[in-house]
């Protein structure tokens, strides 16, 4: 669960304890709190081993190649108009206009991640090709989208009056 709190994000992790001959469980949270800003340095792995990029207050497009993370190669485009990060040459994430992008997770099922800009955007993410994925935004479940022959997937998230939104996209 991530919950927005002013200017920071506050991820929950919940973790569900038993004990043996006990019919009482025992509930741990986890709380990890991150302030939201730009990326300065455009790309750059978090402690949490996610995530993050983009800058959309800058003026002219800046570029960052050979960002290695898992053993990948990244690269970032990113300005006011455009941010769109690549995975060893192949299609990742790109959103219209720029923005900026905090605890990026993904997997063979899920993809994680924040979101802020200041301005309204749409943003295009490559996954699987002609595959169903349920889409929540801040918590709410937005319905059910399917990707194109290509695997794009597009949605907007209102970003001008917030200061982040969560977006979490989960394979069928």
């Amino acid at each position: 669960m991530i919950k927005q709190v002013k200017d920071t994000v506050k991820c929950v992790f919940e973790i569900e304890v038993s004990y043996p001959g006990s019919l009482q469980n025992e509930h741990l949270f986890l709380w990890e709190e991150t302030t939201m800003a730009v990326v300065t340095e455009l790309i750059k792995e978090e402690e949490t081993g996610a995530l993050s990029f983009g800058n959309y207050e800058l003026e002219t497009k800046t570029k960052q190649d050979g960002f290695i993370y898992n053993g990948d190669s990244y690269k970032i485009k990113t300005f006011n108009e455009i941010t769109k990060l690549e995975k060893n040459g192949t299609f990742v994430y790109e959103s219209v206009p720029g923005t900026a992008v905090h605890g990026f997770m993904a997997n063979a099922s899920k993809v994680m991640f924040s979101v802020e800009g200041d301005k309204d955007a749409q943003i295009t993410l490559e996954l699987e090709p002609e595959t169903e994925y349920k889409v929540h935004i801040d918590d709410i479940y937005v319905g059910k989208m399917k990707t194109n022959l290509g695997g794009k997937l597009n949605l907007s998230v209102e970003l001008a009056e917030k200061d982040s939104t969560a977006v979490v996209i989960e394979k069928q």
